[in-house]
Parts: C-alpha cells; sequence; structure tokens
C-alpha cells in the first residue's frame, strides 16, 4: 500500500478510533470465518475486506481491524493477553475474550472460534474446500503473526 493510502486508512481507522496511533502492517483482502459445530465445519461471515494491524496511544495498546467492504459492520478486536492466537498455516485462528470464561459452552453452543483467511490477491479463488476444511495461500501470516505475538506477551502455538 502507498503511503498516500495508508493516510486515507489510518484516518478512516481514526475516526472509528481516535486512539489508533499508527498501521503496522496490512492484507489487502481478508475473509473471516466462524467454526459452526454442528455442521464440524467453517462458514463464511459477512466480513471481508482490508486488514489492519495496528498501535493505540490507550490501553489496549494494539488491535487489528477489518475493514468491511460487505456491509458498515467492521470487525475489530483488540490485542490483549485473552486473544488467543493459533497458526496453522495459511490460517490464523484466534478465539477473543468473550469466550474465554465459557470456551466449551463457546465452541459446542455458538461456534465462537474465528478464522481469517488472508488472499495475498484479491481473487477469492485461492479459497476453495477440501474435504470440510479451508485451503488458502499466503505469504503474508509470518509478519502477521510475528506482530500479534510479540504484543501478546507470549508466543501461542495452540489453544489450550
Amino acid at each position: 500500500m502507498s503511503a498516500k493510502g495508508l493516510d486515507i486508512s489510518l484516518a478512516a481507522l481514526q475516526r472509528q478510533d481516535p486512539y489508533i496511533k499508527n498501521i503496522v502492517d496490512v492484507a489487502s483482502q481478508v475473509a473471516l470465518y466462524t467454526f459452526n459445530n454442528r455442521a464440524n465445519e467453517w462458514e463464511k461471515t459477512e466480513v471481508e475486506g482490508a486488514l489492519f494491524v495496528y498501535t493505540r496511544l490507550a490501553s489496549p495498546r494494539h488491535g487489528f481491524t477489518i475493514m468491511n467492504r460487505l456491509s458498515m459492520k467492521n470487525l475489530t478486536e483488540p490485542i490483549t493477553k485473552d486473544l488467543d492466537f493459533q497458526l496453522q498455516h495459511p490460517f490464523l485462528l484466534y478465539r477473543n475474550a468473550r469466550c474465554k470464561d465459557t470456551l466449551i459452552l463457546c465452541h459446542r453452543r455458538l461456534g465462537q472460534f474465528y478464522m481469517l483467511v488472508i488472499c495475498c490477491h484479491v481473487k477469492l479463488n485461492c479459497l476453495k474446500h477440501a474435504k470440510g476444511h479451508l485451503v488458502a495461500v499466503s505469504h503474508h501470516w509470518k509478519e502477521v503473526w510475528s506482530h500479534l505475538n510479540s504484543w501478546n506477551g507470549e508466543e501461542r502455538s495452540s489453544f489450550e
């Protein structure tokens, strides 16, 4: 993304959250999926667009947002010690704090596990089903994963 593009994106993010200081990383096209435990598969949500990883001037000091191209509802997550990550290249799975205390309940009843799928190019044909599992190609996750892990205070290789 060009410097001017980053400035425009930063201004848009700051309208949503005036404490955002700067953008650290960008993925031009991501899609959010939730896990449907009954069907035992990942389902695409109505959240798709550019992913911005950023620092903030207030606590929590870091976060990420998907600027949704499908609706006005963006996805924003603070990066705290309560946000669990699992990197299963090329996917980044995460579980947010709202489900931490009721992990089994959320997993079984609410399907509150999320998967971000980065498409390095705007082509959505990089996604395909393979026996119920989503497959995508991404060379960008290592940088995003590095930022998330360094801010989260500890490296997480899997969910507990």
